[in-house]
């Protein structure tokens, strides 16, 4: 016995448990459990008090108990003391409390301790977050702990603290069960947020059930997002594997694969190097239903808690789970030409909500209709306007319901579109008169010129029917008056040699009038760079006439016909017509 209590016995002060009157005359002491105050069976629990360095004894309670539960003297810092326990029972769980005493009376007791014991029989409830586990930053999110067991309370206790964070009564489940809703928030990137939740009745509140999983929440930022991607098509079938890749040129070294609306925490993987991009392959396994869905991913680095923006949304749709089978058809037919408007008609006497429409090997997701009912059918028209080579493929549509749009019905069989042919959509000149192709723009011109020149040679051949009467109707030996120029311009004026070679070709091929025949041996060039083409109305000898076209005008003259290879002159004399082009 120390001194001071021998001098405080002959005073005759009690040195039993403390009374309301000696309390308070230290500050009250500080009580925790290490490594935690939340212990399954069979483990062993330090109980650390700290008080005063003028402490000279330490002295353990529990709540229920009359008697002191243990004491013991200061260490050798003379400021706390530790009461251990080897191995935690259903009789260690509880609520402790501690105080000291020193020279001048017993210190406040400290607060509570809750000393809880897991015992391995309750079953652990689940743990999840509304809407979504992925919190941005400054938003707030509620955690749902429920169990099937009907537990009357709920603890959330959030990861590296050592007393429960949160306490909450229960509330019947929606499916059955008991659950209590924590709020949290708001959120920041600077802290880590995972957390387990226990359940308990409240006859045993120091006896809680097995923790649940833990459910940590990414908190997204606003550095660069990744992209999420899959080799496969997006739309998938039962049974078959599925892998879903998170890319980014920004070197992060951890990314996260999120579900929309999925309670389940996001699964993380470490970086893999491919091609110079950071990244993460997510295998799914086979696909169950369970996996359709929307889904995104993040990226982040080991050193910080916060994570990036979320990637665009990837839909991942699982055929052949409703038992209907759309058709699929298209108008005007599976081979159409460029420019053309096309429609894909997607049908079915079942009942659906949307349709899908699905490119074999596309990139793009399939396109989405609302469903409308027609004629008996309900139906989706997906028009394509005008389509080009690019819409040329295998096509199948799918039909889902609203209330899973991820679920998608048996495929349709299906239908291939092929593009070929002349585009039907003129195009416009890419060159004018301005532009640096200025011979494209000439012979646009020339065969302008050549049109003209059709019409107007018809003209010409009218024009030699009524002379060839005219001629008939003459006496012979009567002479030809002279002839007279009828056109605007002179007609010396050379055309250039690419105009002349053009009408000539133009003339070779003009089939005249019945009755009237071109003489195709008989063209020849005046001096002045003029061509001439001979045109005779029948067999016989007699007026030739020839058609000059200067600048479109028509210009007639009479000219002898050299002499033959006989050395005989011309039956008759000519009478010439020129085209030429200015």
């Amino acid at each position: 016995m120390t001194p001071t209590l021998t001098a405080l016995l002959c005073l005759g002060l009690s040195v039993g448990p403390r009374t309301r009157a000696q309390a308070g005359t230290r500050p009250k002491p500080t009580i925790w459990a290490e490594p935690g105050s939340v212990m399954p069976w069979g483990t062993s629990v330090t109980i650390w008090c700290q008080g005063g360095l003028e402490a000279q004894e330490y002295r353990l309670y529990k709540d229920g108990e009359s008697r002191v539960w243990d004491r013991q003297e200061p260490l050798e810092s003379r400021d706390k003391a530790k009461f251990s326990i080897t191995h935690m029972t259903d009789v260690h769980a509880g609520r402790y409390h501690c105080n000291y005493f020193s020279p001048t009376g017993w210190s406040e007791p400290s607060d509570p301790l809750e000393l809880v014991l897991v015992t391995g029989l309750l079953d652990k409830p689940r743990l999840s977050a509304q809407p979504s586990p992925v919190v941005t930053s400054g938003g707030n999110v509620t955690l749902q702990c429920a169990s099937q067991m009907r537990f009357h309370r709920f603890v959330l206790m959030r990861e590296g603290e050592r007393q429960p964070s949160w306490t909450l009564g229960s509330q019947a489940a929606p499916h059955g069960g008991t659950q209590a809703l924590f709020p949290v928030g708001p959120m920041t990137p600077s802290l880590r947020w995972t957390f387990r939740c226990y359940g308990y009745y409240s006859n045993t509140p120091q006896i809680w059930s097995d923790p649940s999983d833990p459910l940590e929440l990414l908190v997204s930022g606003v550095s660069g997002k990744p992209s999420l991607l899959t080799q496969q098509d997006t739309v998938v079938t039962y049974g078959q594997s599925l892998t879903l890749q998170c890319r980014s040129d920004v070197s992060y070294n951890r990314f996260a694969l999120s579900k929309e609306g999925a309670p389940d925490p996001p699964r993380q993987l470490g970086r893999q190097t491919q091609a110079g991009l950071s990244g993460a392959d997510f295998p799914l396994g086979p696909v169950r239903p369970s996996h359709g869905g929307r889904y995104m991913c993040y990226g982040g680095h080991t050193l910080s808690s916060e994570w990036s923006a979320p990637s665009e949304p990837l839909d991942i749709l699982l055929a052949g789970q409703l038992p209907y089978t759309p058709s699929l058809s298209v108008q005007p037919g599976p081979t159409v030409a460029p420019g053309e408007n096309v429609t894909l008609l997607c049908q079915s006497q079942s009942s659906m909500d949307t349709f899908l429409l699905s490119k074999e090997g596309a990139a793009d997701p399939p396109l989405r209709l609302r469903s409308q009912y027609r004629a008996g059918q309900h139906q989706a028209e997906f028009s394509m306007s005008p389509v080009t080579s690019a819409h040329g493929g295998t096509y199948r549509c799918y039909g889902s319901a609203s209330t899973s749009p991820y679920l998608l019905s048996q495929p349709s069989d299906p239908l291939e579109l092929l593009v070929s042919g002349p585009s039907m959509v003129p195009s416009p000149p890419t060159t004018g008169p301005g532009s640096a192709d200025g011979p494209h723009w000439y012979l646009y011109i020339l065969l302008t010129a050549a049109v003209a020149f059709v019409l107007l040679l018809s003209l010409l051949v009218l024009l030699l029917v009524l002379h060839q009467r005219r001629v008939k109707g003459r006496k012979p030996g009567a002479a030809d008056p002279e002839p007279k120029d009828r056109g605007l311009h002179d007609s010396s004026s050379p055309a250039p040699a690419a105009q002349e070679e053009s009408l000539y070709a133009s003339m070779q091929d003009i089939q005249p009038e019945e009755g009237v025949e071109l003489d195709h041996q008989n063209t020849q060039d005046d001096p002045q760079g003029t061509t001439y083409a001979q045109v005779t109305a029948s067999d016989t000898p007699q007026d030739v006439t020839y058609a000059q076209l200067n600048c479109l005008t028509l210009r007639q003259e009479t000219s002898v016909s050299p002499p033959s290879q006989s050395g005989k002159p011309p039956a008759e004399p000519s009478v010439y017509a020129a085209l030429a082009i200015q």
